[in-house]
């Protein structure tokens, strides 16, 4: 395993042109936001050693190197899921490359079916916690060294990242929400039942990435900053049946928001 991290991270270094220490994983319909990018340049992930390639309508499967605003940053526009019949160690693996790389803070995204009765279609919400439910853990097995074999995960995300982004949102007058984010395996989006049992153990938000990478961000000692865009609701009263690509438009149409926050908190860096 380490070996082909090694071979893949020594790959891109030939590759890239700079060494950013800040990465993005852009999840569905998000991956608009590299148009903010400048000075940028594509590696497709077909061509990287060792990486998979992400199947789902949504993700386009490349790195993206470049600026956002005056900070150097490595997208990846296109994430991998369990659900596409990944390992957790196929799931994470660039994550792992990233440490190897020298990246010091991730920033995800994701789209996720909200929970809280607060929460409205649209909403951006800070991630605060997380509870993982996926079946296999991203860590089981021999442990890599590039952390503790039993990491904390007191502080997942990282709590001035998170007061800084609502500073964000407030200077720019628009809501975000905060809340725990639940993975789970998907593919199947939830039922009523399971939306309230989420609910009752804590959960704001359920979707089906982020926490593997995040596990494995801080076992490297990566701080992770993570945000979710509510695509649809899990709320009794207001499930309705939902498609991909109900998912992806109400993505879409929060992108400038989630855009915002996100560039502006690289660059208060």
């Amino acid at each position: 395993m380490l070996t082909k991290i090694q071979e893949t991270a020594d790959y891109l270094k030939a590759r890239m042109h700079t060494m950013p220490e800040t990465a993005i994983i852009l999840g569905t319909g998000l991956g608009s936001l590299t148009t903010e990018i400048t000075q940028k340049y594509e590696i497709p992930y077909e061509e990287i050693p060792n990486f998979p390639v992400s199947t789902v309508e949504g993700h386009s499967g490349k790195l993206i190197v470049g600026k956002l605003g005056n900070t150097e940053v490595l997208a990846m526009q296109g994430r991998f899921h369990f659900y596409e019949g990944y390992s957790m160690k196929e799931v994470t693996f660039p994550i792992r490359v990233m440490r190897e790389l020298g990246i010091k803070q991730l920033f995800v995204s994701n789209a996720s079916g909200g929970m809280n009765p607060s929460f409205e279609i649209g909403d951006l919400m800070i991630i605060t916690d997380h509870i993982n439910l996926f079946p296999e853990h991203p860590l089981r097995g021999k442990n890599i060294e590039y952390g503790v074999r039993f990491p904390d995960m007191s502080e997942a995300y990282d709590r001035t990242l998170i007061q800084q982004a609502k500073e964000i949102a407030l200077q720019k007058g628009f809501t975000v929400r905060e809340g725990v984010y639940l993975g789970t395996q998907g593919p199947t989006f939830e039922t009523p039942a399971e939306y309230r049992m989420f609910y009752r153990m804590g959960a704001d938000a359920v979707g089906m990435s982020t926490v593997p990478e995040v596990i494995v961000a801080r076992h490297c000692g990566i701080r992770v900053f993570g945000i979710s865009v509510i695509t649809d609701l899990g709320v009794e009263g207001k499930i309705v049946e939902v498609t991909h690509e109900e998912v992806q438009q109400a993505a879409d149409a929060a992108q400038p928001r989630m855009t915002t926050i996100i560039r502006e908190l690289i660059n208060k860096e």
